[in-house]
């Protein structure tokens, strides 16, 4: 099944938190990790519309690597993958 996100929302595969560290130790899963705040954009909506009604391209395309805000959008699981769909305004950065 794929998605097909509506308006600005954008459809991120979200990359794992590290499990070791720089220095070779491992985190356990009972540490307090941050929420993951990388992911792969897997689907972009149409865009925003404006006031107009003219629609507002995205800034992102499928298979842009993003930075986004740590409590940003909806997670959700599908066929063993966590997703995310979120706002393009929640999007920090593209790598």
């Amino acid at each position: 099944m794929e998605f097909v996100p509506t308006r600005d929302r954008v459809v991120v595969e979200i990359k794992e938190a590290e499990t070791k560290s720089k220095g070779g130790i491992i985190i356990p899963d009972t540490a307090g990790k941050d929420r993951p705040k990388e992911g792969i954009v897997i689907a972009v909506g149409k865009g925003k519309v404006d006031s107009k009604g003219k629609i507002i391209p995205m800034q992102v395309k499928k298979g842009d690597k993003i930075i986004y805000t740590e409590y940003a959008g909806n997670e959700l699981e599908m066929n063993g993958k966590k997703l995310l769909i979120l706002k393009e305004e929640e999007i920090l950065a593209i790598q």
